[in-house]
């Protein structure tokens, strides 16, 4: 897996009234409120689409096109989260639509927030801690909006009665022994059995793994290195006679009501690409929905990662394996996007000097790539999220994630500017640098620094991080199982934060002097050794790869560079604030553990993996969580941020689409109603 969901640790601002209550377009120069609602732990954002109009209306049509593809999988990825999702979704649309009690109590209002949690989490699980959340409400009261809400909209079809649906439906909502975790990341029991996602039915751990060794001893690759990604767009399940077999999604396989739909999108998007290779690679995806083939899946990826030339973009399948305990199946995303011209240069120019911070990378060089193929990267205004990027998205994306099409065809790396912007926006002032910065000293450089430090950090992550490096042969992603992403996260961190410090970021133009990475390397440690714990409950651990990954390089920094007192932790007035002494030993630290994790990676050694991962990646210190949990609740910040996306409203004259113009909402709850009506495709 090497397309990478980069989420930004950010501090969010408090909730703001929106400002356009009649959800009417808002153009460049209007005053555009960012943030829009405010519930539990969260905060929801919209992202504004800059130079809309500058597209052509063919463009747009795509665009619109390509959305609709991107929203039709939703109830895909509600159903892998977990089996009971789609039951309990359609549970919670009935009472929104038919509850006809009182709605102005306490009570209400706190249903309202589960939903809203739901909602944004896709699921019953919390979309970063992967525990399973609970309404602030009594069971007699959820069970009053049962009784009090339309029966026959509720989906009964696999019970005997009203009664068997209701004891059903309050079980799995409130007890916390049903469906615990989404993702079971104990390596001493079962993994598979113990976690709540749908990839599996039935079926061991052990059992998977020997049934894809199996799959792969059946069907050899006459070259070896070219490995199909195994399990990626199925589900294992054991059959009526027993035997472990696979339920491959596809038009008329499994999820082949929302498939078929996104496929109908597909084709209208083909019909008005722009340009040969665009509708190529877009009719391949089509065929691949139809058939449920990997070497199809392949085929399709060669073909989209070479359309350099096509300015609207999109992604779309079935992509990341974060989900997944054992690190291979696909969750169902769609994300849909075109070039940002203003801002692309400075992608255009890492994308220049890919082969230069390859051969200058302070690893060792049996794991270099002796040629650089094909790094595309590009900064893109996102114009609309589905599936795992929604409303959670990336800042990044790296794709596609086969090592091998990486390296022979190249891989497109993206920074989401509009997203970026639209975060850095909602969390202005919000007194997180009055309380956790060391000084003024570091205050002002983030002040000068931080956003374009931030922005050129994610562009060297995606782009460089990302596609560097090789694995020796015969060596897969597999080999690293439940430690894989997290390894993988923390290598192309590491290759951003060396190379964001060297004299070579000032010769080209990205960063305007020597100064400046010191911001991202402040942030960033501060981030892993402190500011990240207010997103976990006080007694857990750290469970989330991308919070991994950076408590991994901050704490092992902390101790390596001890005897040097590169970074330390202080204390003034009681309370617990990072220095960095030495900027430029710090990033030697940066390099030194790049080549051990790059040597982790690249010869697939599980039990490093493991030792590197359970050292510094998961325990947290207790007295130091609860001091950030007290003083981040003193600026009363909501940890955790998502979007609802911008909607088209589409102008027709005599059956022809003569314009499309682009509405912002400005209810959360709005649009998630609207999507489950609009895009239920596989519950009632």
């Amino acid at each position: 897996m090497k397309k990478i969901i980069i989420l930004l640790a950010l501090a969010t601002t408090l909730f703001s009234a929106c400002k356009n209550p009649e959800n009417q377009p808002v153009n460049d120069d209007a005053d555009f409120d960012f943030v829009i609602d405010r519930f539990a732990d969260i905060e929801i954002m919209r992202y504004r689409v800059d130079d809309w109009d500058s597209l052509s209306l063919q463009q747009k049509e795509l665009v619109y096109y390509l959305s609709q593809a991107a929203c039709c999988g939703r109830d895909i990825l509600f159903d892998q989260n977990c089996e009971a999702n789609l039951l309990v979704k359609s549970t919670i649309d009935n009472i929104f639509q038919s509850y006809n009690g009182d709605k102005n109590n306490e009570d209400w209002m706190n249903f309202v927030v589960y939903a809203k949690r739901f909602w944004f989490s896709n699921g019953i699980h919390h979309h970063y801690a992967n525990d399973k959340f609970f309404p602030e409400i009594s069971r007699e009261y959820f069970i009053s909006l049962l009784d009090n809400s339309n029966q026959n909209e509720f989906e009964l079809d696999d019970y005997q009665s009203f009664e068997e649906f209701k004891n059903d439906i309050v079980d799995i909502v409130f007890n916390p022994q049903r469906y615990p975790n989404k993702i079971c990341q104990n390596t001493d029991v079962d993994l598979v059995k113990n976690s709540a996602v749908n990839f599996y039915s039935g079926v061991s751990e052990k059992e998977v793994e020997s049934y894809y060794q199996q799959l792969k001893s059946n069907f050899p690759l006459a070259d070896p290195e070219r490995a199909i990604s195994y399990g990626l767009n199925s589900k294992l399940i054991k059959n009526a006679d027993g035997q472990v077999v696979e339920d491959v999604y596809k038009a008329d396989g499994l999820y082949g009501k929302a498939i078929k739909q996104i496929i109908y999108w597909l084709e209208k998007a083909a019909a008005v690409a722009e340009n040969p290779a665009q509708k190529a690679h877009i009719e391949k995806l089509m065929e691949f929905y139809t058939n449920g083939d990997l070497k199809t899946w392949d085929d399709y990826n060669i073909l989209w990662v070479q359309d350099t030339i096509s300015q609207v973009d999109y992604v779309n399948g079935f992509i990341e394996v974060y989900n997944d305990p054992l690190g291979q199946k696909g969750a169902w995303e769609g994300l849909v996007n075109y070039k940002d011209f203003k801002n692309n240069k400075r992608t255009e120019i890492i994308s220049e000097n890919a082969q230069w911070f390859e051969d200058h990378s302070p690893i060792e060089d049996q794991f270099k790539k002796k040629t650089v193929k094909g790094v595309i990267a590009k900064v893109i205004t996102v114009a609309q999220l589905g599936g795992d990027s929604y409303p959670a998205p990336p800042i990044g994306i790296n794709l596609p994630n086969a090592n091998w099409i990486r390296k022979d065809y190249g891989s497109k790396s993206v920074t989401i500017e509009n997203l970026m912007y639209a975060y850095d926006q909602a969390r202005q002032s919000n007194g997180v640098g009055a309380e956790f910065y060391y000084s003024d000293e570091e205050a002002e450089l983030i002040q000068k620094y931080g956003y374009v430090s931030d922005n050129l950090q994610v562009d060297m992550h995606e782009c460089l991080g990302h596609g560097s490096g090789q694995m020796l042969p015969g060596v897969s992603d597999a080999a690293l199982k439940n430690y894989h992403s997290v390894i993988e996260e923390t290598r192309a961190d590491l290759f951003s934060l060396y190379y964001i410090a060297d004299p070579q970021m000032v010769k080209l133009g990205l960063l305007p002097d020597n100064d400046a990475y010191k911001a991202c390397y402040y942030k960033y440690i501060l981030n892993g050794l402190m500011l990240q714990l207010n997103r976990i409950e006080l007694g857990n651990e750290i469970t989330e790869a991308h919070m991994r990954n950076r408590a991994i390089i901050a704490r092992w920094c902390l101790e390596n560079g001890q005897a040097d007192h590169v970074v330390e932790l202080m204390k003034r007035d009681d309370k617990t604030f990072v220095k960095i002494n030495d900027y430029e030993k710090l990033r030697q630290l940066f390099g030194k553990l790049l080549s051990e994790i790059q040597t982790i990676k690249s010869t697939g050694n599980y039990a490093q993996a493991k030792q590197m991962v359970e050292k510094y990646g998961i325990k947290i210190d207790a007295d130091l969580h609860r001091e950030v949990k007290d003083r981040y609740a003193l600026l009363d910040i909501a940890p955790y941020g998502g979007f609802v996306n911008p909607t088209f409203d589409v102008k027709e004259k005599d059956g022809k689409i003569v314009d499309i113009q682009l509405v912002y909402p400005n209810s959360f709850v709005d649009q998630m109603l609207e999507y489950d009506q609009k895009y239920n495709f596989l519950s009632k």
